[in-house]
């Protein structure tokens, strides 16, 4: 069996008020994943986690991915 690890987590809310709970590997598929979601998800309500990204720094306002 495989070890996988996910560098993303995905947490939105949908238009029709479902529930997305995903995982990514890496920036490209996170992308890849919002693009073929972006009709079905409130954008506002959208939240990334990196989980490689050090615990102090979101402390710091960044702007989201693009």
């Amino acid at each position: 069996m495989e070890k996988t690890s996910y560098r993303f987590v995905i947490n939105a809310i949908g238009k029709g008020g479902e529930t997305y709970y995903t995982h990514c590997q890496d920036k490209y598929a996170l992308k890849k994943w919002i693009k073929e979601h972006e009709n079905d998800l409130i954008m506002d309500e959208l939240k990334i986690t990196d989980k490689n990204r050090h615990p102090l720094l979101k402390f710091f306002p960044f702007d989201k991915l693009k």
